[in-house]
């Protein structure tokens, strides 16, 4: 079995022996965290609040995290290990939203209840409820910004999008899909990235989510046409690579950049200038909410509902932006490091 590149047991030093162990020797309610790695500060604020919450619940969170983003085999075999531990509730950012379904399907059966944070699965009902970003109006929010910042010359924009794989996974579809939208580009299948035939679009590419990621796909994509003047980034880490890339050539001051997270990293990139604009999402808030639901449901079998007019629970996104565009609302970066992923 491989080895999981986190796998910590809140409120004990035990590791995988602790994890495994049955649930009759706990005497509280076992909630697992399963996030896509251990190191992306999203993943790390998220855990942030699953472990707050837990302990003013009075319930025993175990977290768990794939080796890379993609890991799905890791987060399938944490899964089974929360089974096994008799754990009463699953909280998971799917790694790949569609093959971790088998694997969420075992847990329900087995009486678990499992809630997608952030990214939904696919179809989205595999899980009981999702806690989530408006992942399409995050997208929407900085496509309006960008626009409405460009004026006149967002007609004959030169638009790069910098994705995050070729899963095309639901966060990563929404997010870019929302952002065309909000610029005003009429969209293909809106289930799908790239196949938009709007000439302002130079192309898409891939990142991973990381800075090297989002350097590699920049470089790739000046090469197709040196002339872009406007960058979507699925992630502010993806951006600030992007903003590498462009400075090595001197274009970071002609180019526009826009970001999805709202990570304190990525408000302070807001705020020296590297980002124009961002939607702040917030982790913390999606994990504390996730385990106060799992906490109820053991207390009392009650499923969590669904926000208003949604299929999941909306836990918010505002735009951060020092440039605000008339007729949006929005908040300064100053403003948003208050709370950044709070």
């Amino acid at each position: 079995m491989r080895k999981f590149a986190s796998m910590l047991v809140a409120g004990t030093a035990a590791g995988l022996i602790a994890a495994l162990a049955p649930a009759a020797a706990a005497d509280k309610p076992i909630v697992g965290l399963v996030t896509k790695t251990n190191t992306n500060p999203f993943f790390v604020k998220m855990r942030e609040g699953a472990e707050a919450k837990a302990k003013e619940l009075g319930v025993e969170l175990r977290s768990f995290a794939g080796k890379v983003d993609g890991d799905n085999q890791g987060q399938v075999e944490a899964i089974e290990s929360l089974i096994s531990a008799g754990a009463k509730g699953i909280l998971i950012t799917p790694s790949d939203s569609r093959a971790i379904v088998p694997t969420v399907e075992k847990a329900r059966k087995a009486g678990l209840l499992v809630i997608a944070l952030d990214t939904p699965l696919e179809p989205a009902e595999a899980a009981d409820a999702t806690f989530a970003t408006d992942n399409f109006k995050a997208g929407e929010l900085i496509g309006q910004w960008a626009k409405a910042s460009l004026g006149d010359k967002a007609a004959s924009a030169k638009i790069a999008l910098l994705d995050l794989n070729k899963n095309q996974i639901s966060v990563d579809v929404l997010r870019d899909q929302g952002f065309l939208k909000g610029f005003g580009i009429d969209l293909g299948d809106p289930r799908k990235n790239g196949d938009e035939k709007d000439p302002r679009i130079v192309g898409n590419d891939v990142t991973q989510g990381s800075e090297e990621g989002g350097r590699r796909a920049m470089e790739n994509l000046l090469q197709r046409d040196p002339s872009i003047t406007v960058v979507y980034t699925i992630n502010e880490p993806a951006a600030a690579g992007a903003y590498e890339a462009l400075k090595a050539v001197g274009k970071e001051k002609s180019v526009l950049i826009v970001s999805v997270d709202g990570g304190c990293p990525g408000v302070k990139n807001v705020k020296g200038g590297v980002i124009g604009a961002t939607s702040m999402q917030f982790p913390l808030l999606m994990a504390s909410k996730g385990v106060e639901a799992v906490a109820e449901f053991a207390k009392t079998g009650k499923k969590p509902e669904k926000s208003p007019g949604l299929d999941f629970l909306n836990t918010g996104v505002e735009l951060v932006t020092d440039k605000p565009a008339a007729g949006q609302p929005s908040i300064t970066s100053a403003d948003a490091l208050k709370k950044c992923w709070g």
